[in-house]
């Protein structure tokens, strides 16, 4: 199965970042108040960035790396403001 990292931002800069095996259903989740890590933040959530990986463990870790310091600082490449 494929699972993706993803990175979402509301019109205020706030980012979550996740991992799913179904990124369009997970944004939509995110878009409709249905995750309760995004429910209090105004949307609508757009996707930034992504990286796809085959496995639930690989997509795990690469979460956990992206929301470390150096991970944010890697994202700053390639999400504006």
């Amino acid at each position: 199965m494929n699972y993706i990292v993803y990175v979402i931002k509301n019109p205020n800069s706030k980012l979550y970042i996740g991992h799913t095996n179904n990124l369009e259903r997970r944004l939509s989740e995110h878009n409709n108040g249905q995750s309760r890590y995004t429910s209090s933040w105004p949307g609508p959530w757009i996707l930034v960035y992504q990286e796809n990986f085959d496995s639930r463990s690989k997509a795990m870790k690469r979460e956990k790396e992206l929301k470390t310091g150096k991970g944010r600082e890697f994202l700053k490449q390639f999400i504006p403001g």
